[in-house]
């Protein structure tokens, strides 16, 4: 019997076998190897190597020829491809680790999924809300022998489990409003025009993958390892700006604390809209429903250089270059990744309604974020930042971007996924894809 085949026979029911010596076995068995398909193995897929060598790399995938042959010294066993659906047919896969361009990024989950492969997907999930409802829907369709992650990995540091306990014990009382920031700009004029012609070892035309075509100019590979998305994502065929970028780890602060699914509107400003680059600066704000221990919230999200009102003077909020405040009936809590400030606000707010919990019922700290999605494919299949968590998230702040591009509130059908004042709108909510490309491949 196949090793494969096997772990499957046995992934029924409780998903695993109990020898007579009371040892675990099966595919989630702690000691049980995973045979890992690592795609896009140079930037964020460096950061990544050394973390699953001690699974088993069964298979390596990257459109650059070179940065291929790189990764293969280090796992030398792996098969290599240049085209990830290539790889996702090798038939001993178990996990996909992915570390592609945004814009591949809902097309890889969904196919992975649906092969029933546990995947991490480096952050954002998806470029649409199209694309988001989608991994979404095929993640909860899956769930129960599926593990997924989507790449926000300052979600370990323990700060976000102190934010979440002060909000939700009610530190600022009762809250009203959610604000976060990003001060990052790369302004660029509009696509890159045509420059030379791509090496032979790299595969420009995988690259691009369902986008529609653009020149090749070397200007979009030419940034640092783990820095090179800054070389492209601005572009709407390849990303969302910050919206996906950064946009995607402060939220992610913000996320974990407000227990929120999806908004019932939007309204947004920026920048002149650019057909070819999204904006420097932007902000949004969404309107989410009451959930049982909060009131209807607003979530307004800020980048380039808009920013919210500080609460007081001397609290510079620009001198955090990517945070968080909370607004509440008795005070502010302002938080970046690392540390937090509270500030009670008004006569009434005296902290005597607040009862800080007991040691023994804090959040406690939940270790290394990639090895928590490698634990839970061989576990309970419980992760942080699942697909579901993931898409939510990514699918507002989309929900804000077509608000810009419209120029106009939205009133939206979370239920539906649509847009019910504006027709223009709902086109937006998906794209385009290059012949040969979709959400099927």
């Amino acid at each position: 019997m196949q090793r494969r085949d096997f772990l499957k026979s046995v992934a029924t029911g409780a998903g695993l076998v109990i020898l007579p010596s009371g040892t675990l076995t099966g595919r989630q068995a702690p000691s049980n190897k995973l045979n890992v398909a690592l795609i896009g193995v140079w930037g964020r897929g460096l950061a990544h190597q050394q973390q699953i060598s001690s699974e088993n790399i069964v298979a390596l995938c990257d459109i650059d020829e070179n940065h291929l042959a790189e990764a293969a010294v280090k796992f030398p066993k792996a098969k290599t491809y240049v085209d990830w659906r290539k790889c996702l047919e090798q038939k001993d896969i178990d996990a996909v680790l992915c570390c592609t361009p945004d814009h591949t990024h809902a097309l890889i989950a969904v196919a992975a999924m649906k092969r029933g492969l546990h995947i991490y997907m480096e952050k954002p999930v998806a470029n649409t809300i199209e694309e988001a409802r989608l991994v979404r829907k095929v993640y909860l369709e899956n769930r129960s022998k599926l593990a997924t992650q989507v790449g926000t990995q300052r979600h370990q540091n323990v700060n976000f489990n102190r934010v979440r306990e002060l909000i939700k014990d009610g530190a600022v009382g009762e809250l009203r409003h959610v604000y976060a920031w990003g001060n990052r700009k790369i302004p660029k004029p509009g696509y890159l025009p045509a420059s030379g012609t791509p090496p032979a070892t790299l595969h420009y035309d995988l690259w691009l993958g369902p986008s529609v075509f653009h020149p090749y100019n070397p200007e979009y590979f030419a940034g640092k390892p783990g820095a090179n998305c800054l070389n492209w994502n601005m572009y709407w065929d390849f990303g969302t700006g910050q919206i996906g970028d950064m946009g995607s780890h402060t939220m992610d602060l913000a996320w974990n604390a407000i227990d929120a699914t999806l908004p019932t509107s939007a309204e947004a400003k920026g920048d002149p809209f650019n057909p070819d680059v999204t904006p420097v600066q932007l902000q949004m704000t969404l309107e989410h429903p009451a959930n049982d221990w909060r009131p209807a919230i607003g979530v307004s999200w800020y980048q380039g250089g808009a920013m919210p009102i500080s609460p007081k003077p001397y609290l510079d909020l620009t001198k955090i270059g990517h945070g968080v405040m909370f607004k509440g009936t008795k005070g502010f809590l302002v938080a970046d990744f690392e540390s937090r400030i509270l500030l009670p606000f008004g006569d009434q707010a005296d902290m005597t309604y607040y009862t800080r919990r007991p040691a023994d019922a804090m959040i406690p700290p939940m270790g290394h974020f990639q090895k928590q999605w490698s634990d839970a494919c061989k576990g309970n299949l419980k992760t942080a930042c699942d697909f579901e968590y993931g898409a939510n998230l990514i699918e507002q702040m989309l929900l804000g971007v077509v608000a810009y591009r419209v120029g106009k509130k939205l009133e939206y059908d979370p239920v539906a996924g649509r847009v019910t004042n504006d027709e223009q709108a709902n086109l937006l909510l998906r794209r385009q894809y290059r012949e040969g490309w979709g959400l099927d491949s």
